[in-house]
Order: C-alpha cells, then structure tokens, then sequence
C-alpha cells in the first residue's frame, strides 16, 4: 500500500498543472459555441490469456469545427486488475505522447510539441493493445475512449471527475459540485450504486474525497443526497447495519464517532481501496481523515445533453464461467457440463497438450471405473485453447456384499445373519422392493419366525447403493413342548412324560429316556433335541406340589371355641360333623359335650379325626320345678370316668358332690331346700386337667 501511494503522490504531482487545466475548459464549455466530437468505436473481442491484443478494430473521430484535441483518455474503466493490466501504445507515432497511470488504469494521448490531429488520435488509438501479466485473467474489460479527463463508465454513460482541494467541507464540495459542468452535463457530488461505480469513482480516482452520502436528516439512515438518487435510502444503522442497495463501508464503518454525518472515500492505504468512512462535516483537521477533495459524477441529471464525447469497447477472457460435476455409483458413465464466454467448450482428458476427445458444453464420459478428472477449455477462432479448468467425474465405489445363503433355525428360537460389506451402512428389507428397512447393522438378529423367510440386504455407501441381495432362512420345526404343574399326594409316584417320541431326551436326573418315574424331587426338567441336521431343543419344566396326609395333633377348647391344630400345614378343610367343612380351624359350640374334629386334605390326599369334649359351666340354675335349668351341673363331665365336682357354700361348708353316680345338684342339702344365694364349686375333671374352682347362682 506504501508503494500504491508513492505512485499516487507521484503522479499528481507531475499531472497536478495539466488536471487543472483541463477542469478549467470543461467547465466553461458551455459558454462557447465549440461543438463537441463524436466518438465512435468498435471492436468488443475475446482475448486470449497470455497475448497482447489491440482494443478497438476500428476507430472514428468526427467533429465540424475542429481538427484535433489537447488529448485523449483511454481507460479500462471496469474489471481493472492493478499490478496485472497494461495498455500500450504500438507503431509509429512521432507526434503523440503516451502517459500510462497504472493507479488509475489510465492511458492519455496527448500531443508532444502541439495539439494532435484527430487522424493522428485515431491512428494512435487503433495501435493501443492490452495484455495481462495473469497466468490466468478472468473476466471483461471495459475499455472507456473520452476527450476529457474525467472517468467514464459505459455501462451507466456517466462520468466521475476527482477534484482536489484540501480541507473542504461537504458541505462546500456539494455546492461546487453542483455548480460544475462537463459539456453541458450537470455535476453533483457522486452518487455511488455499484460495484463498477465503486471501482471507477473510488478506487481509480487516486484521491480521498467527499461524495454525496448522509444521515444529517436521522442518525443512522444514510440517504444520497445529491443526483438523480436524491432520497434514496441506501444504509440502515451502523457498521452492524444493513442496506437493501449498494453500500461500500470501510470495515467497521460507519461509526459516528464524533457525529460523523457525512459519506467520504477513505484515503488510500486505510483500508479497504476505494471503501467509504463517514466525517463530520469538516472531517479531520490533518492526517488520513482530513478531507483532499470531492467525487463529481456527471450524467442522469433532467435536461441534461446527449453526448457522444466517449465511445467504449469491451474485451472479454476466454474463460470456462461456470461448470458441474457429478458422481456416479459404481463403473459407467458420468454427465458433466461447462459453458465458455466464448460459446464453445472443447474438452480434454489431460491438463495441457493433446487434442480434444469432445466439444460442446454437455461432455459424457467414456466408462469410468473410478473417480477421473477431465478438463474444460473456452474455444474460439482466436483462442483455440485456453487455460483449462479441471472438471471432475466422481465414481464413488459401489458396495460389494459377502454373505452366505440359506440360513437354518428352529421356529421360536433366533439366530443371526451376518452379511459383511466393503463400505457403508448395512440395511436389511422384507422385500426386494420395499423401502422402509427393519434393521440396521452387519449382524441382523433374525426375529421370532415359524416359517421360511427371505430377507434383503443392501448397503449404503455416501447414496451409492449395493445390489439388494436375498438372504433365505429356513425354519426347522422343533418339539412341541409347555411347562406342566402337577398336584401329588405326598406318598404318591406318578410316571412323566417327555411325548415328543423320536427324539433325544435329557433330564434333570441325568436319565435319557422318553419317560421317567418320580423320585421326590419337586421339580423336573427335560430337554429335547429333534435329530440331525435340524437339533432344534426345547425344555420342558415339570413343577411337582407334593400335599402332606392331614393329622390331628390336639384340639384346643376355651369355654366354649373350639381349635383343631394339625401337625403340619397344608391345604386343609375342617369340620364338626363330617359334612360341613370350613377352612378355618375355629369352632363355636353352643355347649359341653362330646364332640368329634375332622380334617381332610382339599386334594383328597388324606382324611383324620378325633373325638374330644368340650366342657361348659352354667353361671347359674333356678331349681323351680318348671323343668327348665332345675339342676347345676358341668356339661361334658360326664364323659370322664374319674371326674368329681364339690360345691359349698358362702361359709365353705360342703353342700353336695357331684360324680358319676350323681352328676346334677337340685339346690337341697339333706332334703331342705336351700335359699337363692351364690355358690363355690372346685371341679378335678381328669388327672391330666388342671382344677377348676368358681361360683354361680341359685335362682328360685
């Protein structure tokens, strides 16, 4: 960037008197009656990297009232590469002084002792060649051929005029601006819509300057507020902003760092070339950021003259613009395409030499087996080949399968396929044609089928897909097997069975035959194996409840409930008269007396009983000659042979004893009846009983 600007200083410095001069005759242009020149060129060619060619293939200058001019500007005024394009003046021409600006990719004609002739500007324009230092340019150029010195741009016909003056406001610079003309063209501060623009009026002006930008009106809406876009919104916000048009910031700008309201070209060497900044309306009082000049842009105003005062021809680089690859799956052909600027396309199997295998911009390849580059050439008749551009027919690898074919199980069982592929992700299909896999994986567990089934491989390798492949399973049936609960009396044997005859057979004793007898194990197992090939097992649990024989252990008797206890526990059913059997082991007797328990096992594995007596005490007795509750006596006592019951009286005198011989007191003692009162009792039931002691009631 030094060096760029050294060459600037250096040319304005040696340009500075002519620049002026020239300015100062435009500008009074129209306070003449000189008639402006018509120029007219032809010549839009296709060049051909690496050769100089000329830029126009004809060239005319007409003008009534002069033969010549101070000078002539040719410039490539848009895809201009610094440092890489040249214009060069050729042949013999003694009168004419060629000036090349590579800053601004500018040649000037201009007389050596006097004013050239316009035949000898014409003769001098039509040996002007142009050449690129690029191993491989790209893209057109335009070529702007004008009498004066400011910039033209075909594609818009306007021209931009830098104007240095130091120091200046925007505000001055609009005023000057618009108070300028170039043959009658209305001047304003320039209005900057694009990238051609950006490039002529920015970065090959060679200056720093104002040009007609803002956001005075509302911060951070930057308006253009000079030309034909006056109003034009062309910015939203600040350097994080936003436009829906064309906007050429410096990084990081605009910042309003100090109320900067104004758009300005940033000096060159600050970064970007030819990118904006925003000042405040005076700038910087030195440095980088003081202003050195304004942009004029001519043309596009209302009223303004149609001039002819530059013509324009275009160069365009042979060049492949565009092309397309593709990828194929597996060994074939491959479709590519290309489009020239030129409109032929000729086509290569090496990078340089060798002679075209085919023309045109859709190119089939032959039958490739793997990926292959070809290349694309721009061809013309001045430009039989160009640099090539490499276009590449992609073969991606089509997945190979390794798998084996039938697979054997037995139904309700599983097993597993294993297909290996040499790339990709394995799918597996119920179909051939289906497209929904069930399984993903090389090792597909083959589900629960009773039947013969073919399944359907295929792999995935980056969309290039394998042949679906069948992979038949076959099914083998094998025993018909369920597990099985037996109930068993506790001492009974029973034979069990493994059916399924034919087979081979293993148990859970070791045993190997189709039948086994019970040993008292409580549970039994067999494995059965169907014959070779197939093998198919199955096991068969065999759960054996062994029910216990029922046993009286005693009988329990309080008042008068009633408990049978057994010796050991079991599925039992109880009862009191052998018919009617409960679950529970608890009774309720209504009184004492001889009683006999029953017990029976549910799964009729065994029956016991056992007699017992339940004794029962009346709480008092009214010996009143009505028959009912006349006598005391303990119920049930009887049935003991030994038993013997004593009763006294308050004062413990014995009044009667009961025993087997007499078992009932009348309420008498010696023939004399006795009064109503509470009576004792102790009661030796049987050697194995405890006493009994109490009292009752004598009610009469």
């Amino acid at each position: 960037m030094k060096k760029n600007l050294i060459a600037f200083l250096l040319v304005m410095f040696c340009t500075t008197p002519f620049v002026f001069g020239s300015v100062k005759k435009v500008l009074s242009s129209r306070q003449t009656t000189n008639i402006a020149p018509i120029l007219a060129a032809t010549g839009n060619q296709v060049y051909c990297p690496g050769t100089s060619m000329k830029i126009v293939t004809d060239m005319t200058i007409t003008d009534p009232d002069d033969i010549g001019i101070d000078a002539i500007y040719i410039q490539i005024s848009s895809g201009y590469e610094f440092g890489e394009d040249a214009l060069l003046l050729t042949g013999s021409h003694p009168n004419i002084n060629p000036i090349w600006n590579a800053i601004t990719g500018t040649l000037t004609l201009q007389g050596i002792t006097a004013q050239p002739t316009y035949v000898e500007l014409v003769a001098a324009i039509k040996d002007i060649e142009f050449s690129s230092s690029a191993a491989t340019p790209s893209g057109t150029r335009n070529f702007s051929i004008t009498v004066g010195q400011a910039n033209y741009l075909p594609s818009n016909g306007h021209y931009y005029l830098y104007i240095p003056n130091v120091g200046i406001t925007w505000s001055a610079a609009k005023d000057a601006a618009q108070a300028s003309t170039y043959y009658g063209l209305q001047g304003y501060l320039a209005t900057i819509t694009s990238a051609e623009e950006a490039q002529i009026a920015g970065e090959q002006t060679t200056g720093a300057g104002w040009i007609g930008g803002s956001d005075q009106e509302t911060e951070g809406i930057w308006k253009w507020m000079t030309g034909p876009e006056n109003g034009t919104i062309f910015w939203n916000g600040n350097f994080t902003g936003f436009t829906n048009n064309y906007a050429f910031w410096n990084t990081g700008e605009p910042n309003n760092a100090g109320d900067e309201d104004y758009a300005h070209v940033t000096a060159v060497g600050v970064g970007i070339q030819g990118s904006w900044n925003d000042l405040s309306n005076t700038g910087a009082a030195g440095g980088d950021y003081q202003p050195k000049g304004y942009i004029v842009e001519y043309g596009g105003m209302p009223g303004d003259p149609i001039l002819q005062i530059s013509s324009s021809t275009t160069i365009t680089i042979a060049a492949i613009t565009s092309f397309t690859t593709a990828v194929r799956c597996g060994t074939g052909t491959v479709s590519l395409q290309a489009v020239s600027n030129t409109g032929n396309v000729n086509w290569y199997d090496v990078p340089t030499g060798g002679v075209p295998i085919a023309s045109g911009n859709n190119f089939t390849t032959p039958s490739i087996t793997s990926t292959t580059i070809y290349y694309a050439a721009a061809n013309s008749v001045s430009c039989p080949d160009t640099s090539r551009v490499p276009v590449t027919a992609s073969v991606t690898p089509k997945p190979i399968l390794t798998y084996n074919s039938p697979y054997y199980m037995c139904d309700q069982e599983y097993t597993i396929i294993e297909v290996a592929t040499s790339s990709g992700i394995m799918f597996w299909y119920e179909s051939l044609t289906s497209t929904n896999p069930i399984f993903l994986g090389t090792n597909f567990v083959v589900p629960n089928i009773n039947q013969n089934t073919t399944f359907y491989a295929e792999a995935n390798f980056s969309n290039c897909l394998s042949d679906r492949v069948p992979i038949q399973v076959n099914v083998f049936t094998g025993p018909v097997l369920s597990d099985e609960t037996i109930e068993l009396c506790e001492s009974d044997v029973i034979t069990l069975s493994a059916e399924n005859p034919g087979m081979n057979y293993l148990w859970s004793t070791g045993e190997t035959t189709q039948t086994i007898t019970t040993t008292g194990l409580s549970n039994y197992t067999v494995t059965v194996t169907t014959q070779a090939p197939e093998s198919c097992t199955k096991t068969k649990t065999f759960t054996l409840n062994y029910n216990p024989e029922p046993v009286i252990s005693s009988i329990d008797t309080a008042d008068l409930q009633v408990t049978i206890n057994t010796t050991q526990n079991g599925d039992f059913e109880y009862s009191l008269d052998g018919i009617n059997y409960q679950s529970s082991n608890v009774f309720m007797v209504n009184e004492g007396g001889m009683y006999i328990a029953y017990v029976r096992e549910r799964n009729q594995c065994g029956f016991d009983r056992k007699p017992f007596v339940v004794l029962s005490i009346p709480d008092f007795f009214t010996p009143n000659g009505d028959t009912i509750n006349d006598t005391w006596s303990i119920k049930g006592a009887t049935f003991y042979a030994n038993a013997e019951v004593r009763i006294f009286d308050r004062f413990g005198k014995l009044i009667s004893v009961l025993n087997n011989t007499n078992w009932a007191w009348d309420g008498t003692y010696n023939g004399y009846l006795l009064p109503s009162t509470d009576y004792w009792f102790v009661a030796k039931i049987d050697e194995d009983l405890p006493e009994i002691k109490g009292h009752f009631s004598m009610l009469r």
